[in-house]
């Protein structure tokens, strides 16, 4: 096999030009001096890191941004210097952070300033950072640095506010005008695009700013600062003088609760966000209590004040503030929060929040103003909010509108793509009305399965919740006192905060623990479910999958996923188990979190199962003794979960509250049941972004099965039980097979359905017409897994199927570069820039003249030096003999002793369903796709019927199914009288691609993009 150069740009070799090296270092040197005044001690870190981290990113210049040496030279130092301000600043030397941050200022928004950088490209490199720095930082700062650096955390807190601050500009553009327009103008003296720097809109903004500083810095979440938001709407709509109020009081959109009196101020706004009325009642009180005390108001009882401000509004129980928006008072009172402010930036700031406003966005970005913040960040092109998940849904506004199951809230939220508020304040209702009236402990039928073990284990159960909830939502005292790290920002949830989502996340955890053991013991058909019951692992993975749903809903930026899986001490393993049961079980979870979930198990399946520490390597070397030699080698084995007695412990839990658990039970549960090998705590080695790509409506496995394989009839679902068994435990399904041999036979079985959808969006892609290409990446990214599984070992599976896509490619005598490959690996909806410029390798100590021991490399090199060499022999026989007399004939290889953790038979390309619309008339708009099979599923019909979705051009008001049909039926066959339907399945009916149908409704909107049959521009591949 011919290796290919890895030097895809112009690279800098920093150590082997002196001159060039110092040159560098010089320019550092006087940044940190003179630009940003660092004092000795932050300076001279910063030196030893720059000195030793620089080789790493200047060896691999397409590693970083545009690949230009200026460039790499400006994020390597920003990148240094935030590390060095966060990481003293989290060390607990009160001297080096007064240092930091009173003297000199120093902020992220200084550093990027002095390289000229933005936030959107900053953090979207600094995962490259952060996996080639690791361990320099770690010989300086310790095991925990990446905890204490919290880059993740800015992160987060960067995206809400840009959230935001875009909806708090929207919102003030549909209510207020920018300028007085008190002459009589119906319209305001300024053009359209209007300017959003009024004295009134920061006065807004500073007062939001104030607030989170003062009254919500316990709880950094999405959730609560948008009803702080809406709260200075409702500051703002009571105080500016009306010529400034752009819509009237009678818009029933905005204002559509009334009675006698006027408008329901508060419950028209709790309307229109989907928020309680109760909840932003006490926002309002804690912002109404803020402007006495810092703006020194005077508060009045509303209802006994005149003001024409207030005409129309129902003042019962509001609080006015007099004089508060004139101009006199105005001005004053922006100075005082721009003070108030400042000074809370200079004790514990980071980001100035207030840039958000600004006119000048350069140090955003371009993606704020066109709210794609998200997608910038994570290198990905998507049009939805970053809770939606593009993968297995189509993302285009020609996607059919799928009705909500019953009991979900979903149905009253528009057609239209919702934004990030309207997503999250959605969540949180469901939330509130479905959840939050459930009692906080087991149902009387969980009561009975609980009680029809061997032994009654209620109160094992409720201690066990108590435990682990308490240990993920830790009061602020328990997070200051026991926790370290990472975990101290846990001191940042309020005690109120806390308790409310622990009361949330245990009865999510009861509802649909008793969902789950209902369809177990009709799957078994048996009341006594004493396997799955006492199984300490299974109760843990429940448990985190109902935390992480409510942090989800909430949006914490202190609480990111994997967090979950650390304080529960289990792993992404575990977690894979329960999560497509956990969708199945409960129906009325709304689509963002159904998204949200089927994302997480794409994380989990893509790359964080094979991340060292993660309980999948216990049970590879059970069912697969052939890998133990490399497993111990690698040191990938997990861990022992710690127990429930030591998280109370470690969480300083008073065991008064907490139900008693005999003695004979406590060593049962410290020590795991029926003989399983317990999860670790996962350690977090592998900085992964923020915005989660979230997919779907449903779980990829249940989706993607049924859709994979195009089932008919639905087969029960394998029992849990077994799952969560023993893995040296015989599987029930007999065979002779262990527990761990089945669950590694499923688990790779989704790995490889995960596969087909990716191989399958590259190649269409990529245009590749011949057929056998497609087959053929398939058919060696199995074999790869069947007989080289450990390459995929700390590694991401699209490092391998991009290397089989080459080597596939070059066999084949395909004119297809590595370059090519990954500029069309950019543009799929999962990728992400770490994938192909850090691939993990161990090269043996062997090696002479070489580089040995553990690094991270490009995927150019990872393809020459551990890929080549590993899939050389699979390459040949794929060369030697076609696709499909392989998959008929199988690969048999021996499971016990060789490389083989998965099915022995490599399995032809499975059928995906072709969901691209179909374009049926060439002069109206309007196209049909396959209905999804999960909603065919759903009816009962004669098997002979076939089903779709028609979206398109709006007919006219809606009627009902047959009647829209029946008026486009008429409007495509034009005045004919003959009766006919729509013939979808014609052979002069093409299928349309995704692309194409977009572009359609473009040029209909006035968009000039390419036509399907005009030639692609072309462009440089970018590595």
């Amino acid at each position: 096999m011919e290796d290919i150069s890895s030097s895809t740009a112009v690279s800098i070799d920093l150590q082997s030009d002196g001159g060039q090296n110092d040159a560098i270092e010089v320019r550092f040197m006087a940044l940190c001096k003179s630009a940003l005044s660092l004092e000795e001690n932050a300076y001279a870190q910063a030196i030893k890191i720059f000195k030793e981290t620089k080789y790493l990113t200047s060896s691999n210049t397409s590693a970083v941004g545009s690949g230009t040496p200026e460039e790499i030279e400006r994020f390597l130092s920003a990148f240094v210097l935030y590390s060095v301000k966060r990481l003293l600043e989290s060390t607990g030397d009160k001297e080096h952070r007064e240092q930091l941050s009173h003297d000199n200022g120093l902020t992220l928004c200084r550093i990027l300033r002095s390289v000229k950088l933005n936030f959107l490209d900053f953090f979207k490199e600094l995962p490259q950072f952060v996996v080639k720095a690791g361990p320099v930082l770690c010989n300086l700062y310790g095991a925990d640095w990446e905890k204490r650096l919290e880059a993740k955390e800015s992160q987060a807190n960067f995206v809400n506010l840009s959230t935001l601050s875009r909806h708090y500009k929207r919102a003030y553009q549909e209510l207020f005008w920018a300028n007085d327009t008190s002459g009589g103008d119906k319209e305001p003296p300024v053009s359209s695009t209007m300017s959003f720097s009024s004295d009134f809109y920061r006065f807004g903004w500073l007062l939001f700013l104030s607030l989170r500083v003062h009254a919500l810095s316990h709880v950094k979440d999405l959730v609560t600062s948008i009803n702080g938001l809406i709260s200075v709407l409702a500051i703002l709509i009571m105080h500016l003088p009306v010529q400034f109020r752009k819509l009237s009081l009678k818009d029933e959109g905005w204002f559509a609760k009334r009675g006698e009196k006027g408008v329901h101020l508060l419950a028209s706004l709790c309307q229109k966000y989907d928020t309680s009325e109760d909840v932003l009642k006490q926002m309002m009180e804690k912002t109404n209590s803020l402007i006495a005390e810092i703006l020194k108001v005077q508060p009045q009882v509303a209802s006994e004040c005149e003001s024409e401000s207030l005409i129309d509004i129902d003042t019962e129980g509001l609080i006015y503030y007099k004089g508060l928006m004139e101009e006199s008072c105005l001005k004053t009172s922006l100075n005082t929060l721009e003070k108030d402010y400042n000074e809370a930036l200079h004790q514990n700031g980071d980001l100035d929040e207030r840039i958000f406003i600004d006119e000048d966005d350069s140090l955003l970005g371009s993606g704020i103003a066109s709210g794609s913040t998200s997608d910038n960040l994570t290198g990905t092109k998507r049009k939805f909010d970053p809770i939606s998940s593009p993968a297995r849904m189509m993302t285009s506004p020609l996607s059919p509108f799928r009705s909500p199951p019953p009991g979900s809230l979903s149905g009253a939220v528009s057609r239209m793509a919702p934004t990030p508020v309207t997503a999250a304040m959605t969540t949180a209702k469901w939330l509130r009305t479905v959840v939050s009236p459930l009692v906080p402990n087991p149902s009387p039928k969980l009561g009975r399965f609980l009680a029809s073990c061997d032994r009654d284990v209620t109160n094992e159960v409720v201690r066990r919740a108590l435990i682990i909830l308490e240990a993920i939502f830790p009061s602020s005292a328990l997070g200051e006192r026991c926790l370290t790290g990472n975990l101290q920002t846990t001191n940042l949830m309020d005690n109120i905060w806390a308790e409310q989502r622990r009361l949330e996340a245990l009865k999510l955890y009861y509802r649909v623990l008793e969902a789950m053991c209902t369809a177990e013991a009709q799957i078994l058909h048996v009341a006594n479910l004493t396997s799955l019951l006492t199984n300490e692992r299974f109760h843990r993975c429940m448990l985190a999958c109902s935390a992480e749903l409510v942090l989800a809903t909430h949006k914490t930026v202190t609480m990111l996923f994997p967090a979950v899986l650390e304080r529960t001490g289990i792993t992404a393993f575990d977690l894979s188990k329960v999560i497509e049961g956990f969708v199945r079980h409960e129906d009325s979870l709304p689509r963002e979190l159904r998204r949200h979930l089927n994302s997480l198990e794409e994380r989990l399946l893509e790359s964080m199962v094979w991340e060292k520490g993660s309980s999948l390597y216990n049970s590879l070397t059970v069912a697969r003794p052939g890998l133990s030699a490399e497993i111990s080698r690698l040191g990938l084995l997990a861990e022992p979960m710690p127990s429930l007695d030591a998280i109370a412990i470690h969480m300083n839990l008073s065991s008064a509250g907490l139900p008693p658990i005999p003695p004979s039970q406590k060593h049962e549960s410290s020590a795991g049941q029926n003989g399983d090998i317990m999860s670790p705590k996962r350690p977090c080695t592998e900085y992964m972004s923020v915005l989660v790509e979230r997919n779907s409506f449903t779980s990829p496995v249940k989706d993607r099965l049924l859709a994979l394989t195009n089932l008919k009839s639905k087969l029960p679902p394998p029992a849990l039980q077994s799952a969560f068994a023993s893995p040296t435990r015989p599987s029930p399904g007999g065979g002779g097979e262990t527990c761990a041999e089945t669950g590694i036979d499923i688990f790779f079985g989704k790995i490889n359905k995960l596969a087909a959808v990716r191989v399958n969006g590259m190649i269409e892609r990529l245009q590749q017409s011949q057929q056998h290409i497609r087959e053929d990446v398939y058919s060696l990214f199995q074999q790869v897994l069947i007989q080289r599984t450990s390459l995929f070992f700390n590694r991401h599976i699209d490092q391998i199927l991009l290397c089989c896509l080459y080597g596939i490619a070059k066999i084949s005598k395909v004119e297809l570069t590595f370059r090519e490959i990954i500029y069309n690996y950019r543009k799929q909806l999962q990728c992400k820039p770490h994938v192909f410029r850090s691939v993990y390798v161990d090269r043996p100590t062997t090696r002479h003249n070489a580089r040995t021991g553990q690094d991270h490399v490009d995927i150019i090199a990872f393809y020459n030096e551990i890929f080549v060499p590993a899939a050389k022999p699979l390459l040949a026989e794929i060369s030697s003999a076609g696709t499909s007399t392989k998959a008929d004939q199988g690969v048999e290889v021996n499971r016990k002793s060789g490389q083989c953790p998965a099915s022995p038979k490599v399995s032809p390309f499975p059928s995906l369903p072709d969901m691209s619309p179909k374009k049926i008339s060439a002069v109206h708009n309007v196209y049909v796709s396959p209905l999804r099979t999960s909603k065919v599923d759903a009816l009962v019909s004669h098997a002979s019927k076939s089903y779709y979705a028609c979206v398109g051009e709006s007919t006219h008001a809606y009627q009902s199914p047959s009647k829209d049909l029946a008026a486009i039926n008429n409007r495509l066959n034009g005045n004919r009288k003959a009766k006919m339907s729509l013939a979808f399945d014609g052979a002069d009916v093409g299928l349309v691609s995704d692309s194409i149908v977009a572009n359609s409704l473009n040029l209909q909107n006035g968009n000039h993009t390419t036509s399907a049959g005009a030639p692609l521009k072309t462009e440089q591949p970018e590595s």
